[in-house]
């Protein structure tokens, strides 16, 4: 009898799963078939009208391209905008785990523009170090501001990225010792949370510091201020991966938080002008910044990206007109392969100068108008790894910043989704779902070891190159591969003025 009923069940089971199976596969084939009928008739997408139901495909593929691309298909070596070779440091560095490789380098010496370092027969024992160099910035303002700190992080809004990014990066940077760059959206409470040495930016809307009409707010300068962590204020005239646009964040990003930080209305696009209205000449630029730092009493510098350099001259002889208590504190030299959440990919392919072109020339300017030991250069580009940091150092940059280096150590796969609200690792969205992924003490903690790690390996350099820590390092200490193959020191390629001490 048991059997008997356990054979009925069985075969009642069967028949039902027979019966989802035939109903599921009449509804995929009239699901199919109505997909047919949509693309063979419509007249937009050549592929679906041809190939229908099956050109579908390549949407899915393409998409799934963005997230396989890097582990499957690229090597080591060729992936853009950062290889695959300088992630994995990055990752390592950040985990605090062995960074050495195996059987050699996977760089080509070979490409001309490559950057080697001129090692010393006599290098500089470790046990012979010395700690980094404080550097005082702004002697003028009533707080100046001193720094040993050689890497830091670059500016990123929050709203851009997101609250648990912006709380494990300001907690990281407090442990590392480094500092923060606010970006241009304004001065959160998750900046402030983490206790790390604050940079105010400053950028072309105003955000954080506007009134009403988004004209520049005293009252509202000062309230931020008042925050002993903000340390400096940076005046953003553009940024690297689009010079001449200004900054934007997608309506769906501008939540009520958001909007109350920016003064701007909630699910609203957030666009800023692509210049600061009232700043037209070089003129304009140093009433600017003294404005600020005589209200803030801080250090008070600028970010661009150097397009016409011409600029440059104009502004330092400005400067020797007014007298040198003028000058900006610093000036912050973005590169025009800069990254960016979202720009016109005209702005981003083709407009401004690398670093590896203009900071020589801010250098050598600077140098040439005897207006070097006054504003302190700050190098940012796609400085994430040490031999781009050991190299800005040599050609004069005095600190480095870096955004997405901080990005990687956060997690950032580079999915290439931080112009939407889907970012996978919970950076660059405000998905609370997807934001569980970003734990807040061990992404701090990670973002201290890519600092400590960076700070380590640039001093890896420098000893190798025969001194006792990196901001003593110079021109002659690099050399860059040429069209013939061979290498030329930086001293002679980039060579200094002649009032050079």
């Amino acid at each position: 009898m048991e059997m008997s009923r356990l054979q009925e069940y069985v075969s009642l089971v069967t028949t039902l799963l027979l019966d989802v199976f035939v109903l599921s596969f009449s509804l995929l084939v009239i699901v199919v078939v109505i997909m047919y009928i949509v693309d063979v008739t419509q007249t937009s997408h050549a592929i679906r009208r041809n190939y229908p139901v099956v050109g579908r495909f390549r949407y899915l593929f393409e998409t799934l391209g963005e997230f396989f691309r890097q582990y499957f298909f690229a090597m080591d070596r060729e992936e853009l905008p950062f290889n695959r070779a300088v992630r994995s440091w990055v990752y390592r560095a950040a985990k605090d785990v062995d960074s050495t490789v195996p059987f050699g380098s996977t760089r080509s010496l070979t490409p001309p523009g490559t950057v080697i370092f001129a090692n010393t027969a006599f290098p500089a024992l470790a046990d012979h170090s010395v700690p980094s160099e404080e550097i005082e910035i702004g002697p003028f303002c009533r707080q100046p501001y001193r720094t040993a700190s050689l890497f830091n992080i670059s500016g990123m809004s929050y709203g851009a990225i997101s609250r648990p990014a912006i709380l494990a990066l300001s907690n990281g940077a407090r442990m590392a010792g480094c500092w923060m760059n606010t970006g241009e959206g304004g001065l959160s409470p998750f900046h402030l949370e983490g206790g790390a040495d604050i940079v105010a930016q400053i950028g072309t809307a105003k955000y954080g510091v506007r009134d009403e009409a988004g004209n520049l707010s005293d009252s509202k300068l000062r309230e931020l201020a008042g925050h002993e962590q903000v340390r400096m204020f940076e005046l953003k005239m553009s940024q690297g991966a689009k010079p001449g646009k200004g900054g934007m964040l997608p309506g769906e990003k501008v939540n009520e938080e958001i909007s109350k930080i920016r003064g701007i209305p909630i699910g609203h696009d957030s666009i800023s002008p692509n210049r600061h209205p009232e700043i037209e000449t070089v003129d304009g630029l140093l009433d600017m910044i003294n404005h600020i730092r005589d209200v803030t009493g801080k250090p008070t510098g600028f970010k661009i990206v150097l397009g016409d350099a011409q600029f440059l001259d104009d502004l330092c002889i400005a400067i020797h007109k007014r007298g040198v208590e003028s000058a900006p504190d610093f000036i912050t030299l973005d590169s025009a392969d800069g990254g960016t959440g979202a720009a016109p990919q005209s702005l981003i392919d083709y407009m401004g100068m690398p670093l590896r072109e203009s900071l020589p020339i801010l250098s050598n300017t600077l140098i040439q108008h005897d207006l070097k030991r006054r504003i302190k250069i700050i190098a940012s580009g796609k400085l994430i790894d040490p031999a781009s940091v050991a190299w800005a150092i040599c050609i004069g940059a005095d600190f480095v910043v870096s955004a997405r280096g901080f990005m990687f150590a956060l997690g950032c796969i580079q999915a290439l989704q931080c112009n939407k609200n889907t970012c996978p690792t919970g950076i660059t969205t405000h998905d609370k779902n997807l934001q569980k992924g970003l734990v807040v003490e061990d992404k701090a903690e990670r973002v201290k070891n890519y600092c400590k790690n960076m700070n380590y390996e640039v001093g890896v350099i420098a000893h190798s190159c025969g001194v006792e820590e990196p901001r003593r390092l110079v021109r002659r200490h690099a050399r860059l591969v040429t069209d013939t193959g061979l290498s030329v020191s930086l001293e002679e390629l980039h060579q200094l003025p002649r009032n050079a001490d």
